[in-house]
């Protein structure tokens, strides 16, 4: 008998859509199991990822020195250098509260993780591919070893700065996604015991152990202190690229996820929770960074993914759930994997080391924010999905053509 986990119980019945999509990689549509909710699309946590992945481009964008104005470059840094850490960490969190809240009932964990493989990985090795061959055009160098383990989704384990940047340096985080999916089937069964009543008390006891994160950081080596941060190589790893670390932001979107499908949401608006999220930004921009990359901004994205799951859930009104928006939440991952290359050689295309004007930066951002989008278009049709079709649903089973006794065991 196997002892591979299925993803039971669930709350989220077998008609679900053939492929129940998650935070960084996927869309977000689900079809949960109880009358009232059945049939229901998440839709604005699609349509919320492409702002996430956005905040992505502009931290991008603020350190690619566009701006000739010091002024003006060091304005963009302070705004917009941060905003990377709450966009990635509003991934983490909604790939927990997604995956649970499309969980299939007596979905083997092979199948799980065939589609989770066949969603991230095609986009990884494609642009990884795309990145060394624009690394050898510029002439930048990269080592074996650091080039495989990005290739292998083990750079993120390295504490060494010339590992979890290397080739294309966003892909980091798909090593702590692969964490999470490896871990899921067993967190989800652990998870579903906590009783209903005491949902509350694990998530608060989740967002402690993240602000304990860069309280533990502060005793790890203050050398060498990286480029962008006054933090080290090892307190920046740890805090904001560790996978087991980032764990914690995953748990707490499954904790959240059961908080709304047992009804113990609190009820707060999308509105309110956008605007608190909007808050918990401008103090992020205030605190020590080893505070500002994961704990600050926690509870306002757990609040506001709760809030617009529970918005769709109930059909209340929500400027998201649009077609554009929609189709851009669906591309974002494409987005996320694409934009750093767009921006970084489209940068050396225009002259490695030119700047312009305020108004011509501003244009030149335009340029590179439309050159995203389209390379995720065409990443995602000619590379996301139809290798998702291929390889990322389970084999069909065929008739039964002999007696039930001989298959028994």
């Amino acid at each position: 008998m196997s002892t591979e986990p299925a993803l039971v119980p669930s709350e989220v019945s077998s008609d679900a859509p053939p492929e129940a999509p998650d935070a960084l990689s996927n869309g977000v549509a689900t079809r949960p199991s109880s009358p009232a909710r059945r049939g229901v699309r998440l839709d604005s946590l699609t349509g919320l990822r492409f702002f996430a992945a956005v905040l992505v481009f502009f931290s991008h964008i603020s350190l690619s020195g566009l701006f000739s104005d010091p002024r003006a470059g060091a304005d963009a840094f302070n705004v917009a250098a941060r905003a990377g850490w709450i966009g990635v960490g509003f991934f983490f969190v909604l790939s927990g509260f997604v995956l649970t809240y499309s969980a299939r009932t007596n979905d083997p964990a092979r199948y799980f993780w065939r589609r989770r493989f066949a969603k991230i990985y095609p986009n990884h090795a494609v642009t990884w591919i795309i990145t060394m061959l624009l690394m050898a055009w510029v002439g930048q160098k990269v080592t074996a070893a650091e080039a495989g383990a990005n290739l292998l989704l083990l750079h993120a384990w390295i504490p060494n700065f010339t590992y979890f940047d290397s080739v294309n340096p966003v892909s980091w985080s798909l090593c702590c996604e692969a964490l999470f999916y490896a871990l899921f089937p067993w967190l989800l069964r652990a998870i579903r015991r906590i009783p209903a009543n005491l949902l509350w008390y694990a998530a608060t006891v989740n967002v402690a152990l993240i602000f304990a994160v860069p309280v533990v950081a502060e005793l790890l080596p203050s050398t060498p202190v990286l480029p962008f941060a006054p933090v080290s190589d090892w307190q920046f790893w740890f805090v904001y690229l560790c996978p087991p670390v980032r764990v914690l932001d995953f748990v707490l979107g499954i904790v959240l996820a059961r908080i709304v499908l047992e009804g113990k949401w609190i009820r707060l608006g999308l509105l309110p929770a956008g605007v608190f999220a909007v808050i918990g930004y401008v103090v992020m921009l205030k605190v020590p960074p080893l505070f500002a990359m994961t704990a600050t901004t926690t509870i306002p994205l757990a609040l506001l993914i709760a809030a617009a799951a529970a918005a769709d859930r109930d059909a209340r009104r929500s400027v998201l759930r649009g077609r554009t928006m929609v189709w851009l939440g669906e591309i974002s991952f494409a987005f996320y994997m694409t934009h750093f290359l767009v921006i970084y050689y489209g940068h050396y295309l225009l002259g490695a080391t030119r700047s312009w004007s305020d108004p011509g930066a501003i244009g030149v951002t335009a340029v590179f924010l439309a050159g995203s989008v389209l390379a995720a278009a065409l990443l995602h049709r000619f590379v996301e999905v139809p290798l998702m079709r291929r390889i990322g649903r389970p084999p069909r089973v065929a008739p039964a053509t002999v007696p039930a006794e001989a298959t028994a065991g």
